[in-house]
């Protein structure tokens, strides 16, 4: 037990040395707790270290049965079940309609023709394209597809074309199509800047976000055009369906990839640059972009390798370079295990490894093995030496007249496939809320199974770290140590004269020196109030953490997002277990046990705080200053606040959202309240919250339910007072 006693005589120690060393100075009150704990110099990194940590443990699990993998039956069976695995994760695809393909300008070269055009691979949904065909025979082309990389010139880049160019010149039909974001589908178009808000693997991550929540993917639309591409040369007499291949370096590497793991109808796939293990991409880079994140991927058990082996016995050529972003030692690592299942097959000669000196970047060495792979393959046999290309200006290959769909013939886009399954999820949840009694007795275990909580406090240790007195309270300071290195610092505001009421306070408090920053605690605290203020993963002292990735606004890493949803483990689950651990720790060893314990949070930590609720810790009160809406909120706002994207819970649509937690929080009293601003509270975020309000009146407690909206500078005082009068 501690003891405020102890406190009391440690800190008259304190005082005494200030008092006696003439060489200290005065400063500004010192809330940071890890500066005095060298050793968790590396704390700002935990949040993805506990993400990874858990990645890792699902690794060693997939190892483990792949090392039990011999005959050819047990690569069959495998292969079956990572079908079912791939089609768990990415979910089911949309249905097959008509593609509409429009073929904008036919352009005559010297040895070949370029037919540029554009299909839709769902109603609206419009892909540009340039159909590459070799002068000569007209019918049953072996033919390739090519996936451009993350280069806002799409296939339209120099060293994409080179090699376009070249596979033509040794008889190849190419089929080369532009990946959301790049060429002429950018979905953040800016007309007055000519050019998109973002570059493209934020293009791609900034609404893949967006779809996760959905429960949907990058990938799965990603996938789906290359599926359609497929579908597109079907109809082509010129291609040979029986000799179609797929190709792509870096983000067309993961494209490649990807399409060729769900559609057997290619033949020969040969992924540049993008091969390597989970294991070492965590350890590295980590997680890429939105479409390179599978959900749930490691925890189903996935990895890179899957997506070779579940193609086996067909071709396959690995193309990679030793100083790829993507590890050398992965891709090797990759090949020896993907060799297993060639050879089970007795088709060792299928699976091919390319290895050049060099960095992200397509060289001779490979290019030359990629154009033999091709020509043995797909038995179109000849020279398969690297040749010089007369280049495309980028405005001969537009398919359209401005070189943007968005600025000529239209067309949607992933926020638009989105917003389209937000319609349907939320008419599923409004229909829930409908039978709200019931809805609200499963919400727990949605909450549970969805948010990828573990249930039960963590074990571990309470470190007394310091104490500071000032005329009405002490300031002490706490790390709660836990197994892996794991830590929750936190700092407590203890008043002289108690009251038996305790707060959580959540904010992202970055700035460890500023008072003004503890206004909230500082003001309870001098009203008898015992408040927690700690730092939860990924914030204050334990974020933002270094792995900033491709994927990173403001101060916000979707990177480290994406780790999470490829464990099935959110943030936000994350917090709510160090909430737990926390409060239990408070209540037994700082003597808190009597106390009731009111929520406060600012901005996103509402979620926090609310999926805490709903999942068993008891708080007699709760008030959100300017909380996070909603995940609809998120979702239906084609320019939302990436600050937010931490708090929200992948998959959560349709199966529950804030209000409902609020909802579930009945009959305690809860108030959400906004900053006054010139334009009105939205008024969609009031609707959302009807059916609450509903439901708190319903239990003839309407008026422990607030919205506000007020100043917080010269009225947030006065509303603290008046929510804790309340209670």
């Amino acid at each position: 037990m501690f003891k405020r006693f102890r406190h009391q005589v440690l800190n008259l120690g304190i005082i005494l040395m200030f008092l006696l060393s003439p060489c200290l100075s005065w400063s500004q009150t010192n809330y940071s707790v890890l500066d005095f704990w060298k050793y968790y110099s590396d704390a700002e990194n935990l949040l993805y270290k506990q993400q990874a940590e858990l990645s890792f443990a699902s690794i060693e699990k997939r190892k483990e049965s792949i090392s039990m993998l011999h005959s050819q039956e047990d690569w069959t069976e495998r292969q079956k079940l990572v079908k079912d695995k791939l089609l768990e994760s990415i979910g089911p695809f949309p249905p097959k309609t008509n593609l509409n393909p429009v073929v904008t300008k036919r352009i005559k070269k010297e040895g070949y023709s370029v037919e540029k055009l554009y299909f839709e691979s769902m109603p609206g949904l419009k892909v540009t394209a340039a159909f590459f065909i070799p002068q000569g025979k007209k019918r049953d082309l072996p033919t390739i597809i090519y996936c451009s990389g993350h280069s806002d010139l799409g296939f339209r880049s120099d060293v994409y074309q080179h090699v376009i160019l070249n596979l033509v010149k040794k008889g190849f039909a190419v089929f080369a199509f532009d990946p959301y974001g790049q060429g002429e589908r950018l979905q953040y178009f800016d007309e007055k800047e000519g050019k998109s808000r973002f570059i493209p693997t934020r293009e791609h991550s900034y609404p893949g976000a967006q779809l996760f929540i959905n429960g949907a993917s990058t990938a799965k639309y990603m996938i789906w055009d290359g599926i359609r591409a497929v579908d597109y040369l079907l109809t082509r007499k010129e291609v040979d369906p029986e000799r179609i291949g797929i190709t792509g370096r870096s983000g067309g590497g993961t494209q490649s990839s990807h399409i060729a793991a769900f559609d057997d109808r290619i033949k020969a796939a040969a992924p540049e640059c993008y091969i390597t293990t989970l294991e070492y991409q965590l350890k590295s880079g980590g997680p890429q972009d939105a479409e390179q994140n599978f959900p749930k991927g490691i925890q189903l058990g996935l990895d890179h390798a899957d997506l070779l082996e579940v193609r086996a016995p067909k071709p396959t050529l690995m193309i990679t370079t030793t100083r790829d972003i993507f590890s050398i030692q992965g891709a090797r690592d990759t090949y020896e295990e993907a060799k297993l299942a060639y050879k089970a097959f007795d088709k060792s000669e299928n699976l091919l490894m390319v290895e050049d000196n060099a960095g992200h970047q397509s060289t001779i060495k490979n290019r030359e093995v990629m154009y033999a792979f091709f020509q043995k393959h797909l038995d179109n046999p000849g020279n398969s030496k690297d040749g010089e290309v007369t280049i495309f200006p980028v405005e001969e290959l537009y398919v359209t007249e401005t070189g943007q769909l968005a600025t000529s013939v239209g067309s949607k886009f992933l926020f638009d496939a989105n917003k389209a399954l937000t319609d349907r999820n939320m008419e599923e949840l409004n229909r829930e809320r409908t039978k709200l009694d019931h809805h609200l007795v499963d919400l727990k275990q949605k909450v549970h199974q969805i948010s990828g909580y573990t249930q039960g406090a963590k074990k571990g240790k309470l470190i007394f770290s310091g104490q500071t007195e000032f005329e009405a309270y002490y300031l002490n300071k706490y790390v709660i140590e836990q197994p892996g290195d794991n830590i929750i610092p936190f700092v407590a505001f203890v008043p002289k004269q108690t009251t038996k009421l305790s707060a959580l306070y959540l904010d992202n408090i970055a700035d460890k020196k500023s008072d003004e920053a503890y206004a909230v605690p500082i003001h309870l605290v001098k009203k008898g109030v015992t408040v927690i203020v700690p730092d939860l993963p990924g914030f204050g002292e334990l974020g933002p953490g270094y792995l900033k990735g491709d994927a990173y606004f403001e101060n916000t890493s979707y990177n480290q997002w994406f780790a999470g949803i490829l464990n099935g483990k959110s943030t936000v689950s994350l917090h709510v277990e160090a909430i737990e651990t926390l409060l239990l720790f408070c209540k037994e060893e700082m003597e808190l046990n009597n106390n009731e314990t009111i929520g406060i949070s600012k901005g996103g930590f509402n979620s926090s705080l609310l999926h805490a609720s709903a999942l068993g810790v008891d708080f007699k009160g709760m008030l959100f200053l300017d909380p996070m809406p909603s995940f609809e909120s998120i979702v239906f706002k084609k320019g939302y606040d990436p600050v937010l994207i931490p708090f929200t819970v992948a998959g959560a649509l349709p199966h529950y959202d804030l209000p409902d937690l609020s909802a579930a929080f009945a009959p305690g009293k809860l108030m959400l309240v906004q900053e006054a601003k010139d334009e009105a509270i939205d008024s969609g975020y009031l609707q959302s919250y009807d059916f609450v309000r509903e439901h708190y009146s319903s239990m003839n407690k309407a008026n422990n339910f607030k919205m506000e909206k007020i100043n917080f500078k010269s009225q947030l005082v006065e509303l603290l007072d008046s929510f804790m009068s309340e209670l």
